[in-house]
């Protein structure tokens, strides 16, 4: 995993995510997912591309299940990016790396 990407809890998502400076995107994911293995390495270069423009924060389901509750993740990996503490975009499944960048330049 990238220096570049913050590892979240339920107890520390309201300050790394919704008081958040930056925009940041949120990955939600467990290690027993195939397909979250899969997006793994495109949202670790996602981040270091974004490097001081975009936070990246992976949060694991099974340890931290409220906040995927609060924000509806019903199957992972669910990425989604928050911007000034709100919803701005949410993808479910493994998008190719240029879609998942394109998604999120909209909002940096």
């Amino acid at each position: 995993m990238s220096d570049a990407i913050v590892t979240g809890t339920d107890a520390t998502f309201d300050a790394e995510v919704l008081k958040s400076d930056l925009p940041v995107l949120v990955d939600f994911w467990a290690p027993w997912c195939g397909p979250c293995r899969i997006i793994g390495p495109v949202v670790d270069e996602i981040a270091e591309a974004h490097k001081g423009k975009l936070k990246v924060v992976k949060m694991n389901v099974d340890e931290n299940g409220q906040s995927a509750q609060t924000y509806g993740v019903m199957a992972i990996p669910t990425l989604i990016l928050f911007k000034g503490g709100q919803l701005a975009e949410k993808v479910v499944g493994v998008l190719p790396k240029a879609k998942l960048t394109e998604l999120i330049s909209k909002h940096i």
